[in-house]
């Protein structure tokens, strides 16, 4: 099953850009899933088990590495959504 996570990061630091440029580089690193970065969330798409692995490793080393963040983010059933696509 793929899954598609609609992302955005909040750092609750005043250098909050660093952490967000941060965080979607390491996700970019991660060639088993598709990225699309716009100007106000990342869309990480892929296998479900692995998105939601990457996710909590990286999102954890952001916590670390800032302290507060907050994290937003839309759960999306990519396999249905892509469905429902073919039979529009």
């Amino acid at each position: 099953m793929n899954v598609m996570v609609e992302l955005s990061l909040y750092p609750l630091a005043n250098d909050y850009i660093g952490p967000i440029k941060d965080f979607i580089a390491r996700m970019n690193t991660y060639n088993a899933l598709d990225i699309v970065t716009t100007s106000t969330s990342t869309q990480v798409s892929g296998d479900y088990q692995y998105v939601m692995s990457v996710l909590g490793r990286e999102m954890e080393m952001t916590h670390r590495e800032v302290g507060q963040a907050i994290f937003v983010a839309k759960f999306l059933n990519f396999d249905a959504m892509q469905s429902n696509k073919e039979k529009s």
